[in-house]
């Protein structure tokens, strides 16, 4: 799995933001993703910048004020950025918009991350990223997120507070009323929370009322906050549903410490949202070879085994 956070694509700009020539007029960005990288190249090459659809209705943004018109003799050199080429799908679309421009403006096309054989289809590239990836910027709205586990507290909701936290009506008010967090434009896959079972209706009306498609719900079935207490067994709940079926791919958990000894105990990749950081150092070669980053034609050929028999049940 490879994974790439803001702070990563800030830092790979910085480091080989020389590839860029200095003489582009306007940075326009691709929305939704291409927006990010288009407005730090814009920050960094001290350039006007606008989104697609704006520069083709002949908007520019400016400092300071919503937009305005500008004249094409004002802008000449134009540079396209997008965070990431995949099958270039995207990119061929947009150059499809533009191609009624291309008389006026000479231009360009720019994009992050790049699979290593899509590296001819842009002008400019930051990194090479082969596929399986995933962005912070759009793992909430992932298919993979089907194959994740997701923690609740910290994540999709606000943690409770420790006045909230009294195993009772505080609690049960927080539960109904908690703040979210990162809600998942996809499906989840499991959620597994160190929530007491008995706080299930809760928790379903909360996650029903904020709009949190899931699968399943896993809860932690002891008596009482004491009882939970004296376990003290948040990670180990957590990791014991995460390793119980390979087709889990990813944990999302909130706290860094729970992160770290739910990857270790699984060998498995966990996303913390307290940092955006991806931990999956040490994963095991099962869990690689499944997700395709260790031989991936021998994942490739087992799937095609897999398809071949399930069309004659």
């Amino acid at each position: 799995m490879n994974y790439r956070n803001i702070k990563d694509l800030n830092e790979i700009i910085l480091k080989r933001l020389y590839i860029l020539p200095r003489n582009f007029d306007l940075i326009v960005g691709i929305p939704r993703s291409g927006m990010f990288p288009a407005n730090l190249l814009a920050l960094y090459l001290n350039r006007p910048v606008t989104d697609l659809d704006s520069f083709l209705n002949g908007h520019v943004y400016k400092a300071g004020e919503r937009g305005q018109f500008f004249d094409i003799k004002q802008f000449k050199k134009i540079l396209i950025v997008d965070d990431s080429i995949a099958s270039g799908s995207a990119l061929n679309k947009c150059k499809e918009q533009l191609k009624q421009l291309e008389s006026n403006f000479e231009i360009r096309y720019c994009a992050v991350y790049v699979i290593p054989s899509k590296t001819d289809v842009v002008d400019y590239y930051f990194e090479t990223v082969p596929l399986p990836r995933y962005f912070q910027w759009n793992i909430l709205n992932h298919t993979i997120l089907q194959k994740a586990c997701f923690d609740i507290d910290g994540v999709l909701c606000a943690d409770p507070t420790p006045k909230e936290n009294d195993d009772g009506e505080k609690y049960r008010h927080f539960l109904l009323n908690a703040q979210p967090l990162f809600i998942p434009g996809s499906p989840i896959g499991t959620l597994v929370t160190s929530r007491l079972e008995k706080y299930r209706p809760e928790t379903e009306l909360w996650l029903q009322q904020n709009n949190v498609k899931y699968d399943k719900l896993v809860m932690l079935d002891l008596p009482d906050m004491a009882a939970r207490q004296r376990a003290n067994c948040h990670a180990s709940f957590k990791a014991k549903e995460y390793n119980s079926s390979m087709d889990y791919m990813l944990f999302v958990e909130s706290n860094l410490y729970q992160a770290l000894e739910i990857n270790r105990i699984t060998k498995k990749p966990v996303l913390c949202t307290e940092n955006f950081n991806m931990i999956y150092d040490s994963e095991s070669f099962l869990y690689n070879l499944k997700s395709g980053q260790t031989m991936p034609k021998v994942k490739s050929f087992l799937l095609k085994i897999r398809n071949f028999i399930q069309r004659f049940q």
